[in-house]
Parts: structure tokens; C-alpha cells; sequence
């Protein structure tokens, strides 16, 4: 038998901590929410990524009543870059939730679903994306991309 064990990096920082190119990604992830159709659970998400050209792209969840029916800001940001720059590979992604008037202290992380399709991805392009997590106490940011967050991911590999 053996044990092993796993390390997740990331770090912490405020808003002023961060550099020019990160606070406009953020400012664009919260400016998103506004866009959000949550009309059942009031909690807007917004995500913007940004291309490897510099160009921002977001998403922001859209609810249906047929639950299962919605889908998450970050697949429609992601989905959304692949189809107006299929050619540029997704270098960073910054995600903020807005709920009862006021952004969410501490961030949110993707559910599952958006953290195979960053998986998806990375494994498309080639390079990890570095993942930005916006909260008012603080703000999370994996610089390796979503291994840190999905670790023993299900990939290409694993339906050879």
C-alpha cells in the first residue's frame, strides 16, 4: 500500500494588489453579473476570460425553471470564446458572484461541470489557464490552471 498526499497552491491578494491586466478582468466578471438571468435563485455569476490576443470575452449563468436546462457564466464565456476566436487559446478566466445586493465575500469556485470544461480546454490550446476568483475579503488566483482545482481530471487520455 502507499499513501500519498496532494498540494494545492494559490495565492491571496486585495483588489490593490493586483496588476493593471487582473483588475480589468475582475472589473469585467463583476460588471457581468448585471447581465445574469437568475431570476430563482437571485445568485448572478459573471465570468470574463481573457485570449491569448488580449481580447475579453463573458459569460454570466442563465437560470430556467427546468433546472438542469441553465448553465454556469463560466462554460458560457468559455463556449463563447471558442466561438468567435476558436484560434486563441484562453490564458485567464476571473469569476464573481453577486447575491442579495452585495458581491460575495469570500469567492466562489466553478462546480464541476465548468472545471472539466476548463480541463477541456487547457488540454485544447495547450497551456494552463490561470484562474482568478474574486471575493471582497479576497481574491484567489491559481496561476498552474485547473489542476489545482481538479486534480486526477478525466481527460483525452483517459478515453484512449
Amino acid at each position: 500500500m502507499r499513501t500519498d498526499k496532494l498540494t494545492i497552491a494559490w495565492q491571496e491578494y486585495s483588489v490593490n494588489e493586483l496588476n493593471q491586466s487582473d483588475k480589468l478582468l475582475v472589473e469585467s466578471a463583476k460588471e457581468t453579473t448585471r447581465n445574469s438571468y437568475s431570476p430563482y435563485s437571485d445568485f448572478k455569476v459573471g465570468a470574463a476570460v481573457l485570449l491569448g490576443d488580449g481580447t475579453i470575452v463573458n459569460g454570466c449563468n442563465q437560470e430556467n425553471a427546468a433546472y438542469p436546462s441553465g448553465i454556469c457564466a463560466e462554460r458560457v464565456a468559455i463556449f463563447a470564446a471558442g466561438a468567435i476566436k476558436p484560434e486563441q487559446p484562453i490564458t485567464a478566466i476571473a469569476i464573481a458572484a453577486h447575491h442579495k445586493g452585495h458581491f460575495t465575500d469570500i469567492p466562489i469556485t466553478p462546480c464541476g461541470a465548468c472545471r472539466q470544461v476548463m480541463v477541456e480546454t487547457e488540454l485544447r490550446y495547450g497551456k494552463p489557464i490561470r484562474i482568478i476568483l474574486f471575493g471582497e475579503s479576497k481574491i484567489m488566483v491559481f496561476e498552474s490552471g485547473i489542476n489545482q482545482l481538479l486534480p486526477f481530471c478525466f481527460g483525452a487520455d483517459s478515453i484512449k
